[in-house]
């Protein structure tokens, strides 16, 4: 009897507190629509009207005829199509492996507080100020078989070949915009608390153990942003081909939205040209909510438990 009176005076007790906390303010929903508005202008009219135009014949000038799904009966068939699906799978799974693992040692060390820290960081992030178009001419020269440094080097030609091409792509790319997840890496090493470290060191782990039990797993959330934007960016990837290589030596790396490029505005085929950015939009989509959901972000559970 007192065991069942003792615990509704608790849940009274809580109630009460309940009762006198400061209710939360939350922003109402016309918070939300000035972003709204802006993503259905620019994001989902225009997602629409690519979807609408792939079932259609249109060259620009006249009207688009409906033609129901001749468009994608030819991309299914279309032998080029899947060609440069698969330059693009290795373009993208080739930037992941070289900048996911150096963006994260990269923004570690960045976020730490070594002798010359920030200089060296203020130096090496200097690609970001950089524009694409720039940063491939610049490339472009320096690779150049004729003038650049292959030619010192035994007059090697790097746009010769296709997989020496891809490489010079995933090597161009990665120096742009390794700093750019360097900087996601460094803000989320640097909201890691001490304590963690502190705690590691008297048990005796060392630096190599607290990074593989500390840092990597407070870092989850952060891999997961960094990896999803290195998808869209390596679907997305069109000025750094059309300027570098030109989707060169021959279709060798005609990448999907190069490809897409040259059917809408070479060809005038907007239709045909629609369908292909209409399955880029899926599959960029498609990969995006797989790691989401597969890394467990979605939920969004906090890396601080057990701080």
């Amino acid at each position: 009897m007192a065991s069942a009176v003792h615990t509704a005076r608790l849940f009274r007790d809580r109630a009460a507190r309940r009762r006198a906390a400061p209710a939360v303010v939350r922003p109402g929903p016309a918070w939300a629509l000035p972003g709204l508005v802006f993503f259905v202008i620019f994001a989902v009219i225009p997602m629409a009207g690519a979807i609408y135009l792939s079932f259609t014949s249109w060259n620009g000038l006249t009207s688009p005829q409906f033609t129901g799904a001749a468009n994608w009966s030819r991309f299914f068939k279309d032998g080029t199509v899947w060609q440069s699906t698969w330059i693009t799978a290795a373009l993208l799974v080739g930037n992941m492996l070289i900048q996911a693992p150096v963006s994260v040692l990269l923004g570690v060390w960045s976020a730490g507080f070594q002798r010359n820290r920030a200089v060296l960081s203020a130096i090496f992030f200097l690609p970001l100020l950089f524009s694409t178009a720039a940063t491939a001419v610049m490339w472009r020269q320096l690779l150049d078989p004729n003038f650049g440094v292959p030619a010192r080097i035994g007059h090697l030609n790097v746009f010769g070949g296709q997989w020496s091409s891809i490489a010079a792509l995933v090597l161009v790319t990665s120096w742009q915009y390794i700093p750019f997840h360097t900087l996601i890496y460094q803000g989320a090493a640097r909201a890691i608390p001490r304590s963690l470290y502190e705690a590691a060191e008297i048990d005796g782990a060392g630096r190599v153990k607290q990074f593989r039990h500390i840092t990597l797993p407070q870092l989850r959330n952060a891999i997961v942003t960094s990896t999803t934007f290195m998808v869209i960016g390596g679907l997305t990837a069109f000025d750094i081909v059309l300027l570098l290589t030109d989707g060169g030596p021959g279709t060798d790396t005609s990448i999907l939205p190069f490809k897409m490029y040259q059917t809408a505005f070479q060809t005038y085929d907007f239709g045909y040209g629609s369908a292909i950015a209409t399955f880029l939009l899926a599959l960029a989509t498609g990969i995006s909510l797989i790691l989401v959901k597969a890394s467990g972000y979605d939920k969004m559970r906090s890396t601080m438990e057990g701080v």
